[in-house]
């Protein structure tokens, strides 16, 4: 059994953290009215999906020749609140899809479940097991303006993360950091 939260230029759609750097958990955010759906995704997910979004308004700005109206690049969200309560997870992002609706001149995003064959398997042998769905998803088509919003929320959040190794560039920790560069060596950055 398949769910799918759909939502067509909703209120607000965003990605967003909880916790501390190192411990954050990705949220994108979908709300319409009072309807809230909250997807768990891994940070490079939210990059991906940030990076993708901007080369898909990059390519159809240009294609268009000015006769769609995508604006341009911005560095900073016009959206800055956190995210909506309650803050529930209703699934965790594995696959997603980025297209361009014509029609609506709008950008459809989608994001999947990862499902195991096991689970499909079971879920064929025992179609009526009243189990609530391993399968979920959420589509949501968002004008271009909402798009790129969401581009620069999305890429201010990953870069708010931990401050990256000079040498090896994996993320340091508040505790510090052995560098695999160094070979496990603990230099001083300043002396």
């Amino acid at each position: 059994m398949a769910l799918v939260h759909h939502y067509e230029f909703p209120d607000r759609f965003v990605a967003g953290t909880v916790g501390q750097p190192g411990e954050r958990t990705f949220f994108v955010q979908a709300r319409q009215g009072s309807r809230l759906t909250s997807v768990v995704c891994e940070k490079q997910q939210v990059q991906v999906l940030a990076d993708h979004l901007e080369r898909v308004l990059d390519e159809l700005a240009r294609l268009s020749d000015g006769t769609l109206d995508i604006p341009s690049a911005r560095t900073t969200a016009r959206d800055l609140d956190p995210l909506d309560a309650p803050l529930q997870e209703d699934f965790r992002a594995g696959t997603m899809t980025i297209a361009w609706d014509a029609e609506l001149s709008a950008v459809q995003v989608e994001m999947f479940t990862v499902v195991d064959d096991d689970e499909e398997q079971q879920e064929t042998d025992f179609p009526f097991s009243g189990e609530q769905p391993d399968n979920e998803s959420l589509s949501v088509k968002i004008t271009p303006e909402q798009a790129r919003d969401f581009v620069a929320r999305a890429r201010s959040l990953v870069a708010a993360g931990r401050p990256a190794c000079p040498f090896c560039g994996q993320p340091i920790n508040p505790e510090g950091h052995i560098c695999p560069r160094s070979n496990g060596y603990r230099r001083p950055l300043f002396e």
